[in-house]
């Protein structure tokens, strides 16, 4: 068994102008003096990471790295969840996710697509010259729209919405490949991999590739009243990332799954600071270990009520404290009579 590693944050809800959240350095020294060791990082903000040069020059990729070293931290993964979801859009969506293009890619759907797919690709080479072992990304969604089925929807509709998704991730996974890097999908509500039958019909559609793999995070799945103990029973040799996040689900007799159109606060099922929600973290750390999952335990803070400062400074020790350091032994060795081969058949009436 292997010692998860931790605790690490994802910088992406931390980022901002003031001090010390706007530049890599500050921000790392700020994640260190809360007692985290490594940093999750996002890949949209050039003030952090310039994504395309740390792909194309090794030695920027060292530079980077160097500063979060400085800070007594590790760099654990690249994010690229804003460029992933841009691999897949559904056009009734076309306006809102223009946001996370730049000005040049706006009211361009076609161009915005493959700068998003090139921008995915970047990930997996800097990823390499980063000496990281994977990366987490959004599949984008091109059925999400017509995820519950009034009208009905059309036959063939949702092969065709997978096969196209396959068609548009396949040759990107084949970079990550090249680069020795697992590209892990982050299953979430908003995406076409939403929920485990979903990542599988994906999985058959890539071909079961070898890099099609998963980042870990229970909240989503309390809000959807899914099994997340059992979900690492199943998926448990894809997982190679793993996001540390709270959730709760409180319905009511008017509101359930889907929120009545409530803001966070008002909705039945919200995120929380690690502690505050429902997440069973002692069995999920329990089955990580016992799976024996080697990468990171990240906290990613999302909460409604809790400042975010406060979240992280109660999150570094929340992970640590559930890190569950593996034995090198077993309990009741005291007890070991020894035996070889002949001594096995006596007692077993062989001999």
């Amino acid at each position: 068994m292997k010692t998860i590693k931790g605790p690490a944050i994802f910088l992406a809800q931390f980022i901002g102008d003031q001090e010390p959240f706007n530049s890599l350095p500050s921000i790392c020294k700020w994640a260190k003096n809360l007692g985290y060791k490594g940093v999750q990082l996002p890949t949209n903000d050039s003030r952090f990471i310039d994504l395309q040069k740390a792909a194309e020059s090794k030695t920027y990729a060292d530079e980077i790295k160097g500063i979060v070293n400085e800070q007594g931290l590790e760099i654990t993964e690249l994010s690229t969840h804003l460029q992933g979801q841009l691999v897949a859009v559904n056009p009734v969506y076309d306006e809102l996710f223009d946001a996370f293009a730049p000005q040049a890619y706006k009211n361009n759907p076609s161009e915005r697509q493959k700068w998003a797919v090139q921008q995915v690709k970047y990930a997996a080479k800097a990823s390499q010259n980063l000496g990281l072992n994977a990366s987490v990304t959004f599949s984008g969604a091109l059925l999400w729209p017509m995820m519950y089925p009034w009208p009905q929807r059309s036959a063939g509709l949702v092969e065709t919405g997978f096969g196209e998704l396959a068609k548009r991730w396949e040759p990107i996974l084949n970079v990550y490949d090249e680069c020795g890097i697992d590209l892990c999908y982050e299953i979430h509500p908003g995406e076409d991999l939403h929920d485990g039958i979903t990542y599988e019909m994906f999985l058959d559609k890539v071909n079961h590739h070898p890099r099609a793999c998963l980042l870990y995070d229970p909240s989503h799945f309390v809000l959807q009243c899914l099994d997340y103990l059992e979900y690492i029973d199943n998926y448990h040799e894809r997982i190679k990332m793993f996001h540390v996040k709270d959730a709760e689900f409180n319905p009511t007799g008017k509101q359930g799954v889907y929120g009545g159109y409530q803001n966070w606060v008002d909705r039945a099922g919200r995120f929380r600071s690690l502690g505050d929600g429902q997440v069973d973290f002692k069995g999920i750390f329990s089955k990580l270990t016992a799976y024996d999952y080697t990468g990171w335990a990240v906290l990613e803070w999302e909460c409604a009520l809790k400042h975010p400062e406060d979240g992280a400074r109660e999150g570094a020790e929340f992970i640590k404290n559930h890190i569950i350091r593996v034995t090198e032994k077993a309990f009741d060795d005291f007890a070991a009579s020894g035996s070889d081969d002949a001594f096995n058949r006596r007692l077993l009436g062989l001999d």
